[in-house]
């Protein structure tokens, strides 16, 4: 967005006041449970076009619609189909997007011109009531300039959109702090394309023949471009005594380095919650300080390490 675009951020704690910038066609930042997002209308062109040049986005990269209402899905989605509906009764509202047939009346734009459509409720109240006053699918993707951390602050939202957007909704920090668990309900078997806080064992056990077996992550939000990395080369260690203290490198893990008073930035995590809770502001804290190196603890893969060791992962190629 060139600097002559840039406009005026009205800043509120209101969601029914940033509800009111998405019905006139206007972007908005809100809080959800897993990260920021940044919100549009998802029936209006304009207002989709508009989320993916503020985020820097390309086109081709499919934006998650979220929803105040099972309902609402009647605009945006042509069938919920029977592992849909099974998840729908479990997990909405809460840390999931679907992937499911787009309904002819959606944009095609919203989906990157595929003919399936991510969708989700999610549970953080303040975005159920933004969501409810707005009363259409709202387009959102993580509140973040493409490439960099995904925001779980609005100060963080705002570093990065101030300028670029209508309105951003102050609200909690995210609570979950990775991006939602996607799954592709659109065949005869569901498929966990994006691991989240849902784990695989927990879909599993919702509909038994869920599985990860050739994903066609083309459907899925978030993972056919450059992943959010932080500028600082990230090296995965099993052992925190790998860790070379220095004052431009930081730690991240749940187990403490050796002189962790010797990192330009450090967090020791209390569990794998507190660990995902805390990995996307930390990659932001060593941007913010000129960290270089950047280590971070990896951690058996089993439920939500899972989806964190996947971020930590995709973040490191990305940053190399």
């Amino acid at each position: 967005m060139s600097h002559s675009l840039r406009m005026h951020t009205y800043f509120t704690d209101d969601p029914v006041e940033a509800a009111e910038f998405i019905s006139n066609d206007k972007l908005a930042v809100f809080p959800t449970e897993t990260v920021y997002g940044l919100g549009g209308n998802a029936l209006s062109v304009a207002a989709v076009e508009s989320i993916y040049e503020a985020k820097g986005r390309p086109s081709s990269n499919p934006l998650i619609v979220h929803v105040g209402a099972i309902a609402d899905l009647s605009r945006v989605v042509k069938e919920i189909t029977p592992s849909a509906r099974a998840f729908m009764e479990a997990f909405f509202p809460g840390p999931i997007t679907l992937v499911l047939p787009r309904h002819s009346s959606l944009p095609k734009v919203v989906s990157g011109g595929l003919d399936t459509v991510a969708v989700r409720m999610p549970s953080l109240p303040i975005a159920l009531q933004l969501l409810r006053s707005v009363g259409l699918p709202v387009a959102a993707p993580s509140a973040n300039i493409s490439g960099r951390p995904s925001a779980t602050t609005w100060q963080s939202a705002a570093e990065d959109l101030d300028g670029r957007v209508s309105c951003i909704l102050r609200g909690p920090k995210a609570i979950v702090g990775l991006e939602s668990t996607v799954v592709d309900c659109t065949g005869r078997s569901p498929i966990l394309l994006r691991p989240g806080a849902i784990s695989l064992d927990a879909l599993s056990a919702v509909v038994p023949d869920t599985s990860t077996d050739a994903p066609d992550i083309s459907r899925s939000p978030g993972l056919r471009h450059h992943h959010y990395a932080p500028s600082a080369h990230i090296c995965i260690i099993p052992s925190p005594d790998e860790a070379i203290p220095g004052d431009q490198t930081g730690y991240i893990g749940l187990a403490p380095p050796h002189a962790d008073d010797q990192f330009k930035q450090c967090v020791v995590a209390h569990h794998v919650e507190d660990y995902s809770h805390k990995l996307f502001e930390f990659f932001r804290d060593c941007d913010r300080s000129g960290v270089t190196t950047i280590y971070c603890q990896s951690l058996v893969e089993t439920g939500l390490a899972y989806a964190l060791m996947d971020r930590i992962r995709r973040a490191a190629k990305a940053a190399k």
